[in-house]
């Protein structure tokens, strides 16, 4: 993966300091066409310690570039987000598809979970909506 004008490009929007690690986990998210978690990162940057990538994913979240996940398994999952997201709203309103067989998560952005009218005054901060069942790849095996 080389070093890219999309990547700083990325984290100046953001306003997000340009480290190496960041460079590369972002280069990693560009990559992926899947959410995966802390533990992946770990796996693909073993040079670098649990703590750094975690501050990374933290800071990714914090400022809109990426969304987590929460997908019924026991660690988050992360995603990059839409060009709309910031540091104050994150708009990636969009169901997950939980593989229950590879054990993958990725978003399905081209389907759009709708507005819910609540009938008492209640303020929505977030929306989530997991589906779970066996991915194409996982069919095409079986």
């Amino acid at each position: 993966m080389l070093y890219n004008t999309e990547v700083t490009s990325r984290l100046n929007s953001k306003n997000i300091q340009i480290t190496a690690i960041r460079i590369l986990v972002l280069q990693f998210f560009l990559s992926q066409n899947k959410a995966f978690g802390l533990h992946n990162l770990e796996e693909r940057f073993h040079f670098s310690d649990r703590t750094t990538l975690y501050r990374t994913l933290k800071t990714f979240t914090e400022k809109g570039l990426v969304h987590q996940i929460n997908d019924g398994t026991s660690s988050a999952k992360y995603a990059l987000c839409d060009h709309t997201c910031n540091s104050q709203k994150h708009s990636d309103i969009h169901p997950h598809f939980y593989c229950e067989q590879c054990n993958e998560t990725t978003c399905l952005n081209s389907v759009s979970i709708p507005e819910i009218e609540l009938n008492r005054v209640f303020t929505i901060y977030t929306t989530e909506l997991i589906i779970k069942g066996v991915c194409d790849v996982c069919n095409k095996v079986a």
